[in-house]
Order: C-alpha cells, then structure tokens, then sequence
C-alpha cells in the first residue's frame, strides 16, 4: 500500500518522519548560497565584508558545511566566527524549499512534491523528484523545468505547459531535500523502515530524467550538476550523472564538453515518421542528425557508453522488425539500451507491450550486444514511474476537468473549461 504524507498539515504527536526539522525558504526570503558556484560564493562573502585574503578559505569553509554535512543554519558552522556568521545569517539564506507532499509506494520508491517561488511565473510552481533504491544503489530523478514544450505522446509531463526553467538552486535543492528526507547527510538518521542500499551513499546516482528537457535549460544544469560532481562537496561521480535528453542536437557536444556527464537520448523509435509522433523535436533533429551527434559526443568509448531509453509500446514500436532496426541504428555507437516498460497515466493513449513481446525485442537486441535489461517499472503505484511525472496541481486541475465534462455530458451539456483554479497554496 502506497503512503502519502502530506508535509502541509500537522503531524500526529510523537510521529517522526524527517531526520531533522526542515528550514524552509518564506517568500521574499534573502538570496540562497544554494546552488552558487565557487566564484558567485567568493563574490557572495565579499559583499558582506570579508577580506580577499580570507575569501579561499571561507569559501571552502561554506562549501563543506553545505555540501558535506548539509546544514542550513549559519550557527552551525562552528569554525566561521560567531560574527561572520551572524553577517552570513542576515544577507543569506541556505533554506529549503517547501516539501508539500511525500509519497512512499510499496516497492520503496520515494516521491517529492517540492513547491518553488513563482521568479516570473506569477503564483508558485511545483515539481517533482523521485528516488529509486535498488540493491546497490540509489537513484535521484530530478527535475530541470516546471512543466515541458516537448509534448512526448507517451509522456505525462509532457501534457504539462512549461511554465519556466528551474534555477541552479533549485535543482540541486532537489538533492539536498533527498538527503535530507533519506539521512544521507552525517548526524542524520535514515527513516525507520526506509527502503535503501545496503550499503555505501544511499544517493549514488543522479539522472537528469524528470520534468522537462535538460537540454533547453543549458546552463543552470550545467551549473547544479558541476556542483553536484564537485570532489569537495557532494562528489557524485560524472560517470554515476546522467543526463537526458529527447535530441537537442545542436546542445549535446556542449553538454558532453562542459558538463562530461553520462548520456541518454530518449529515443522509442527507429522511423523519423513514427519518432514524429511519439517525440515531436524530431521533426526539427530527425534521427541522422541525432545519431551523428551522438557518435561525435566527448569522451564516448565502451567505458562511457550513450544509454537509448526505448519505451514499450504494444503495436507501436515493439516488434522484431523494430529490434532489427534499432540494432541497425546503432552499429558503431558505443551504447546501451533501456527497455522501458510503458506506464500508464489518466487518459494516455497506449497501452504497456505484453510482457512476452518485450522479452522478445530485448533477447535480440542482447545478443547483438547491447546490453539492454529490461526495467521493471518501480513506483506505478504513485505516478513515480518513467513519464508519469507532473505536477500535482496540474494533475489535479486535469482529473477535475475530466470529472466536469464527464459530469456535462452524461447531463447532455456541451462541455465547457472550468474556471482557474486558485494559485497554488494559496
């Protein structure tokens, strides 16, 4: 049975679900050191006053306290002075941001509603972020844009207007909120019960793989994922990033050549007039143009292969025919290949490719030599699988307009739009 906490209302006495108590940013709050660079930070402690000689030092001091041990209160950091701290306090904030909703599915799958201030876009946005424990690891989704332009057929997010781009601070907030929420933090405890690697980081891996397209968002995830793979702070390793993208050509040598992460294209099909259909930017980048840049990316070699995400879908991209084509496709790339059972969302016009056609498209494409497991979907039961992503007020105003046009016709109405609904909390 899935749990949903509902961080807005009261927790019952004596109930702990957090390893400690979150400091969350309130509107018109100070600037975040969050998701600064090492250069904005230097620039950051010199406007309130400390000296260029000590600037490098505090620096590191401030990124260790951050990053390492994942503090939010300036009074904490017990090698800065008592001074210095109280300055930092009064310009600065390191609060997160405000956690709406937990949701835990059976197979431990953990999701975050996660709500930001509006920065433009008129009233607050939300996103969300979904951790997957497996044996061994532990694999952070996260979010670069609320909403998305791409309009993918098979992807919920996609039905989901883009509303603005997530700022670096926000990004990495989403990893710091994970932390936090999971106890990967030192002098943090991991949640009784919580499902979670063994051993070693409970957050191993990241994948740039939730709401929106990473790619058109360039550089404030090249800013958080930088931050994110710092030796001195959080220190995930770039081979253990991945980011994705549905094919913005022009961006994927850059992302290889200043970011040098691990990448996947979200590919699902191996015709330019299919791929038109289910992935619309491949009408502006069809597949040769992708495929091309894709074996120019930087670095790439056996050790650094491109992962193609490929999700199932019954009588639609899933035959042998399929298979043999994608083999083809790929000869000379270096690469993997995700077989991603489709999940199903309210509405979606597909349906999941049977189990035994699937073991069949991946037992051809393994033993050409890829290697292609074959996910099995984790967190269905909270929309926290692949493509099932979006907001929860957007996913809310669709189900209350799908339950308005069903109640009209059933009068015999004409259906008409619903009102707006109300900014999110207020």
């Amino acid at each position: 049975m899935a749990v949903s906490l509902d961080l807005t209302q009261t927790r019952p006495a004596g109930r702990t679900i957090t390893a400690r108590p979150p400091v969350v940013a309130s509107a018109g709050a100070k600037p975040s050191l969050l998701g600064m660079s090492r250069r904005e930070l230097a620039e950051a402690v010199l406007s309130i006053g400390v000296p260029d000689k000590q600037v490098r030092m505090r620096v590191s001091q401030l990124w260790h306290w951050i990053y390492v041990r994942g503090f939010t209160d300036f009074d904490r950091m017990t090698n800065v002075s008592k001074e210095l701290r109280q300055r930092l306090d009064d310009a600065f904030t390191l609060a997160r941001p405000e956690l709406v909703l937990e949701q835990i599915s059976v197979d431990g799958t953990r999701k975050w509603l996660m709500r930001f201030p509006s920065r433009g876009a008129g009233k607050p946005v939300e996103i969300e972020t979904v951790y997957i424990p497996e044996e061994g690891r532990g694999t952070l989704c996260i979010s670069s844009q609320v909403g998305c332009t791409l309009t993918c057929s098979f992807c919920h997010t996609g039905t989901q207007k883009l509303v603005r781009n997530l700022t670096s601070e926000e990004i990495i907030a989403q990893i710091m909120v994970a932390r936090d929420r999971l106890g990967d933090f030192p002098e943090a405890d991991t949640p009784q019960g919580a499902i979670v690697p063994g051993e070693g980081r409970l957050i191993s891996n990241v994948v740039m793989m939730g709401m929106g397209e990473p790619l058109y968002n360039f550089e404030e995830v090249k800013k958080a994922l930088l931050i994110a793979s710092d030796g001195e702070g959080l220190s995930l390793s770039k081979r253990r990033i991945t980011l994705s993208t549905s094919g913005v050509v022009p961006m994927i040598e850059k992302a290889g050549s200043e970011i040098g992460c691990m990448l996947a294209i979200s590919l699902h099909a191996v015709r330019d007039e299919l791929r038109n259909e289910l992935v619309p930017i491949n009408k502006k980048y069809p597949l040769k143009e992708l495929l091309d840049a894709c074996r120019a990316y930087p670095g790439l070699s056996n050790a650094k292969r491109i992962t193609f995400e490929y999700v199932m879908l019954k009588g639609v991209n899933d035959s042998l025919a399929d298979a043999k084509e994608l083999v083809k496709l790929l000869k000379g790339i270096p690469a993997k290949i995700n077989l991603i059972p489709f999940n199903p969302w309210p509405g979606s016009p597909y349906d999941c490719s049977d189990w035994e056609q699937i073991e069949i498209f991946a037992d051809y494409v393994n033993r050409a030599g890829y290697a292609s497991p074959i996910r099995t979907p984790r967190g269905r039961d909270i929309f926290a699988a692949c493509g099932q992503l979006k907001s929860e007020s957007e996913r809310l105003k669709r189900s209350e307009r799908e339950k308005l046009e069903a109640a009209q016709v059933t009068a015999g109405e004409q259906p008409v739009e619903p009102s707006p609904a109300a900014p999110a909390g207020s």
